[in-house]
């Protein structure tokens, strides 16, 4: 397959490329390497991808000398009339969209960047996709949307209509969009809804890497809501295996699909949502206990309250996805942190 992978220096986007190219597909990726987070991350993942870094300066495309298949664009996608040069040239079979302005609390004070990021270049993607006859879009949508949805565990089946974030509004808003151009011009589409991804080469912002950072340094760490907080924590192989799984499988209109009963994971369009979570939430606290314990060293815990934009839970209920896919994510928290921690050191030479 030729494929285009958005976000391919991202922590998902890179893991994803890495194991297309292990399974001999053509893959183009797309980053513009923004500063959200330390650049110098992404650049360390293009190099694991055989990316010549020192050409990354440049707006150009530039060949992977470990993946004879692999070819690194660095672009941004908010341009229209450059994304859709991007789908003219290359007629992908499949587009895996994984670029976007992720983090709930960073949404607070810069709304704006969501808009740009997450829903300006989403237009653009599903744009490319119709000019280009894509066979298949996957995008990345999150747990976020269920908001103050309580009923756990969290069902495709169950409401969004209350988010409590920006971010998690976008990835709704994205949901909707995806739709409308399945239904308008039979556009396969897939959303996948990731419940707290976490492993090695993940986003510096986010609590496995902040922790670990911290603990090994002396550094106190912040415990929202004295850790009394649910987390459905999701390894990245699991994601992978998810992701590059669905990528395969076409969606087809629901021909049981009844509107006066609608189910929102599915669609008389070709459209489907699918929850991608451990299924295995674990309280804050007991997730720092793990940390502590693959670390040998105890954390200095500063007790704050919850968080605007937080949620109290996420809780996935993943059974369509291993009901499509034959696959149900299942890396065990204490595996994955302690895989976490020894890529950490590595990476850092701790």
């Amino acid at each position: 397959m030729n494929i285009l992978v958005t976000g391919t220096a991202g922590f998902i986007g890179a893991a994803v490329t890495k194991r297309l190219l292990m399974e001999n597909h053509t893959v183009t990726g797309i980053d513009n390497l923004n500063d959200y987070y330390d650049p110098n991350l992404k650049v360390a993942r293009l190099a694991n991808l055989g990316i010549d870094t020192r050409l990354l300066n440049k707006e150009i495309s530039t060949e992977s000398r470990t993946f004879p298949g692999y070819t690194f664009i660095k672009m941004n996608l908010e341009n229209p009339e450059s994304t859709t040069s991007l789908f003219e040239n290359n007629r992908f079979d499949i587009v895996i969209h994984l670029a976007g302005q992720p983090g709930v609390r960073y949404s607070i004070t810069n709304p704006r960047s969501y808009i740009t990021n997450n829903i300006d270049v989403f237009v653009n993607i599903l744009e490319g996709c119709r000019i280009s006859g894509v066979k298949h879009l996957v995008f990345a949508s999150s747990s976020s949307v269920y908001g103050l949805n309580e009923n756990v565990p969290f069902s495709e089946r169950s409401g969004i209509a209350h988010p409590v974030s920006l971010y998690a509004a976008t990835k709704k808003s994205n949901e909707l969009m995806a739709h409308v151009y399945s239904n308008l011009y039979n556009l396969p589409v897939t959303g996948l809804r990731f419940f707290t991804v976490y492993g090695p080469w993940g986003r510096p912002d986010m609590s496995p890497y902040l922790f670990i950072d911290a603990i090994l340094h002396g550094r106190p760490i912040k415990v929202f809501n004295n850790g009394d907080m649910l987390r459905d924590f999701t390894f990245i192989d699991d994601i992978v295996e998810s992701v590059t799984r669905i990528a395969g499988i076409i969606p087809q209109p629901d021909i049981h699909w009844d509107a006066t009963v609608a189910r929102p994971d599915s669609s008389r369009a070709p459209y489907r949502i699918y929850n991608v979570g451990c299924q295995n939430p674990v309280r804050l606290i007991d997730y720092i206990s793990c940390i502590e314990t693959s670390l040998g060293k105890k954390a200095k815990k500063i007790f704050m309250p919850m968080q605007p934009g937080d949620v109290y839970q996420t809780n996935s209920d993943s059974s369509s996805l291993a009901a499509a896919t034959g696959y149900s994510p299942g890396t065990s928290l204490d595996e994955g942190i302690r895989k976490t921690v020894e890529w950490f050191k590595s990476y850092y030479s701790l």
